[in-house]
């Protein structure tokens, strides 16, 4: 699973509102890749941006959380991850399935951290070592307890699910060659190569 527009400041530099709530999508197993792993850009597009993320990694089966139940006790840990997007398919589409559902499209790693506070953690993410994205955990709209409740009111969570919290300003585009990193304080730091198809 993954969010969109879940920081004020990426919904802004993309030109939309802030969703009244949670505004989830998939991306297909096919599409996750590990540390030092390739992003393979493909033909059909001509923009395919990063979007460096905190990833929650599901550690037990959660449906329907109930009020008084804790979002995080269902959490095994968390991860870095890399919500690669064809940014004019999903324009062109107006939906997010194609623009994020390539192969080598959801980059995670490089380790799961288990004993993490996931409410102020500095994100950030970096191209051929310039810093293109800064932020913290604190500023998305929805936190994750809120996320691990809301989708397990939509759809069954199960061990070993992903949730793709969502990325800060400052995406842009990613070009053969390109060394891509994504840090995030507490866990470390997920890089990736890219290669045009």
């Amino acid at each position: 699973m993954a969010l969109g527009r879940n920081y004020r400041d990426h919904a802004a530099e993309l030109g939309h509102g802030v969703p009244a709530e949670p505004l989830i999508f998939l991306k297909p197993p096919s599409a996750v890749i590990g540390p030092e792993e390739t992003i393979r850009l493909p033909r059909m597009s001509m923009r395919v941006d990063y979007e460096g993320e905190l990833v929650v990694v599901i550690g037990r089966r959660a449906s329907r959380l109930g009020e008084g139940e804790d979002p995080l006790a269902y959490v095994l840990g968390y991860t870095c991850g890399n919500d690669v997007t064809a940014r004019d398919l999903q324009q062109r589409d107006g939906q997010f399935t194609r623009a994020k559902g390539f192969d080598t499209f959801a980059p995670i790693g490089p380790v799961i951290a288990t004993d993490l506070d996931p409410s102020d953690l500095r994100i950030e993410t970096r191209v051929n070592g310039r810093v293109r994205q800064r932020a913290s955990t604190r500023d998305l709209i929805f936190p994750v307890p809120v996320l691990v409740r809301f989708i397990s009111h939509v759809m069954t969570l199960l061990p070993g699910d992903l949730i793709f919290t969502g990325t800060p300003a400052g995406v842009g585009p990613l070009a053969d060659g390109d060394l891509i990193e994504v840090e995030i304080e507490g866990i470390g730091t997920l890089r990736n190569r890219v290669r045009a198809e």
